[in-house]
């Protein structure tokens, strides 16, 4: 057809993709699962506020399932992973906006349930602890963290009993007691890590990032680029990585520093000055009253 000239066929309207929202475990599995189970299925567990960082776990999990498989997304606020005088009744509750969002990018059904169904019988009195993994960094600054993320997400994944559940790079202490506590527990899934999503001057999408004023979110800046100079030194070995890292923060205004890490990923320690290989540097921080977390992967030479 000749360039600018207009077509008089009817346009078709591009096929929508619809994801059915549950809010019970009966309704979840009659959707999820209506006929028999397919080859492959997938979970992405979330707190709702969805953003673009949820939406690349959700393609990723499409991806690993395939166009015949199914993704499912949870919406569930845990109250059991917050401490005392942490935004738990602030957090952000957009379910509209989050089930948009969910299937936009391939997800099959979303389960949106109540504190109530998922602990029928109250605060639960059995739970799972993270151990040591769970004590440090992340787990000294809110102690019991932890312990709620895996109750939660072991009870979720009985639930949804998935072949993969997929979460993100960023959360990357929650990832690692998730996939130890799928390694120690005999859990029958296979735990994927999604590649953290920034904006393009580097600054990690948050549910929380939306706390922030216009010029906390330009402090708030000053983390992601403390994580490069450090990445960017790492050939010169771990001491140089931690003083590149440091030397940015030094600089900072308005952001109090929780505590910037060398992590081996394994044990989720503190990597010795003579560490080779792979590790995490990660920071905590808060930005005005919104604590941030970040990390990047470093090869130490």
């Amino acid at each position: 057809m000749a360039r600018g000239k207009q077509s008089n066929k009817p346009q078709r309207t591009p096929k929508v993709h619809r994801a059915v929202v549950t809010r019970t475990v009966d309704d979840f599995e009659a959707a999820f699962w209506p006929d028999e189970r397919p080859v492959d299925n997938a979970v992405v567990m979330t707190m709702g506020a969805l953003h673009q960082g949820h939406a690349a776990l959700i393609r990723a999990a499409r991806k690993q399932v395939g166009p015949e498989g199914r993704v499912a997304v949870t919406v569930f606020v845990n109250p059991l992973q917050f401490g005392a005088g942490e935004d738990l009744e602030r957090y952000p509750r957009t379910l509209d906006d989050d089930v948009k969002l969910a299937e936009e990018n391939g997800a099959d059904v979303v389960f949106a349930p109540s504190v109530d169904e998922v602990y029928p019988n109250g605060e639960p009195q059995v739970r799972l602890a993270a151990g040591p993994m769970g004590e440090r960094f992340e787990g000294a600054t809110r102690p019991g963290h932890f312990d709620g993320v895996l109750t939660v997400v072991a009870k979720l994944l009985h639930i949804t009993d998935p072949d993969f559940a997929l979460f993100g790079e960023k959360d990357a202490q929650q990832l690692a007691v998730i996939q130890r506590m799928v390694a120690d527990l005999d859990f029958d899934v296979e735990i994927v890590g999604v590649p953290t999503v920034r904006e393009e001057d580097g600054l990690a999408l948050s549910s929380r990032n939306r706390y922030l004023s216009a010029e906390e979110r330009e402090r708030a800046l000053v983390l992601s680029k403390a994580l490069f100079a450090g990445r960017d030194v790492a050939a010169q070995g771990p001491k140089a990585v931690r003083e590149a890292a440091a030397a940015v923060l030094d600089t900072a205004e308005g952001v109090t520093l929780d505590y910037l890490a060398l992590i081996d990923p394994h044990a989720f320690t503190e990597a010795a000055d003579d560490f080779q290989g792979e590790a995490v540097l990660a920071v905590a921080a808060k930005v005005g009253s919104t604590r941030l977390i970040d990390n990047v992967h470093v090869i130490c030479r």
